[in-house]
């Protein structure tokens, strides 16, 4: 990958945030983690990675992807998840979003659904 990307500045008081949402993953955190980690996909992607004012779940600082799990908090909070998607692409990053239910039922097509993404995003940096 030649491109080198932008940096994203974070706000230093969510690291300490970010550290304690490591320690306490959901079950779907866990489950697509241990499918993902040690650049699984050929990239690496780091856990609960604060960008802005804002925590996403992964994050590649490769091809800027956040993927995000939206758990049965989120169906009150779309136009929130909303307007954050928007702010984190307008910073250049790519998001992919899956519900925590089909990381539980459905992680095979939920892992293809990500491989091609980040093919997609990979092929795109080129």
């Amino acid at each position: 990958m030649s491109k080198k990307r932008n940096y994203i500045i974070s706000n230093p008081k969510l690291k300490a945030y970010a550290r304690q949402l490591r320690n306490n993953s959901t079950l779907a955190e866990v489950l697509l983690w241990q499918k993902i980690k040690r650049k699984a996909l050929g990239v690496g992607f780091h856990r609960q990675v604060p960008i802005n004012e804002f925590i996403v779940d992964f994050y590649c600082h490769e091809i800027q992807l956040a993927i995000e799990i939206d758990g049965s908090s989120h169906d009150t909070q779309y136009d929130y998840d909303y307007r954050r998607q928007n702010i984190l692409e307008t910073k250049g990053v790519e998001c992919i979003r899956f519900e925590d239910i089909a990381i539980k039922k459905e992680l095979f097509s939920v892992l293809l659904a990500l491989e091609s993404k980040v093919e997609q995003l990979i092929k795109h940096e080129s």
